[in-house]
Formats: structure tokens, C-alpha cells, sequence
């Protein structure tokens, strides 16, 4: 077994979903801590926060980011964190979580070289698990 995940994030607005993905990363012990954020910006704006600050440990380690949300979406929260990511030492695990099975948003999501995976929701236990023990892996 990896060593666990310190702090996870899930930038969606389905709150449906983020309960669900909560339940499981607390019954299965996945992560220590998580981050919930309902759009892009919120996230964003927490990023920078931490940067101003000069705290890496209280960035997650995985980021779950949905595509489709109000205020700003997932394409344009990764078109503003590429510009910040790099001055950030820590590697930070992004998967790109939507119901959409558009190749066209597949493609897109490839397109970036942040995005490690494309999740079509809704994503299986077994697969969250692997996620997360992958990701425990890489850390150990």
C-alpha cells in the first residue's frame, strides 16, 4: 500500500458528486485532508493566497477538476494555473473529471501538459482507489 495521500481537491460544482467522492475518500482513509472549491476561481484565487505566502505543504497533491461550471470553468482555471504552477516546486497530480464523452474535450484535456488523466464521471470505486494508491506510489 502507498503512502496516503496528504491533501486532496475537488474543483466542482455538483454537489451531488462532491458528497459522494467526499464519503468514499473518507471511508476508504484515501486522503488526510480535502480541498472542495464550486468553480475554477475560487480555486485559483486559493492558489495564489498560498503562493503570496510561500506555503507549498498546503498544496494538494491531486486535484479532481471538473470541466463544466459557473463563474470559470475548468478550461480556463487550467489556462490560468499553468501560468502559476511552475513556481511551485511541488508535483501536483491533475485529472480532469466530466460526464461529457466529447472526443473533442478528451483531446483538449491532452492537450495540456498538467492533465495526467481524463475521468469520465462517474468514476468507479476501484478506479478512485487506484488513483490514489498510484499517486501514494509516486510520493513513497
Amino acid at each position: 500500500m502507498g503512502q496516503k495521500v496528504e491533501l486532496a481537491c475537488i474543483i466542482d460544482d455538483d454537489k451531488i458528486y462532491v458528497n459522494l467522492v467526499k464519503k468514499i475518500i473518507e471511508i476508504k482513509k484515501l486522503s488526510n485532508n480535502l480541498l472542495i472549491f464550486k468553480n475554477g476561481k475560487e480555486a485559483l484565487d486559493h492558489f495564489k493566497l498560498i503562493l503570496e505566502n510561500a506555503s507549498e505543504e498546503i498544496l494538494p497533491d491531486i486535484i479532481f477538476l471538473d470541466i463544466n461550471m459557473p463563474i470559470m470553468d475548468g478550461w480556463e482555471f487550467l489556462n490560468e494555473f499553468i501560468k502559476i504552477k511552475n513556481i511551485f516546486d511541488k508535483k501536483i497530480t491533475l485529472y480532469v473529471v466530466s460526464s461529457s464523452i466529447d472526443p473533442r474535450d478528451l483531446e483538449r484535456a491532452k492537450s495540456f501538459n498538467l492533465v495526467t488523466d481524463y475521468l469520465i464521471k462517474p468514476i468507479e470505486l476501484k478506479k478512485f482507489e487506484k488513483i490514489f494508491d498510484r499517486n501514494g506510489h509516486a510520493a513513497a
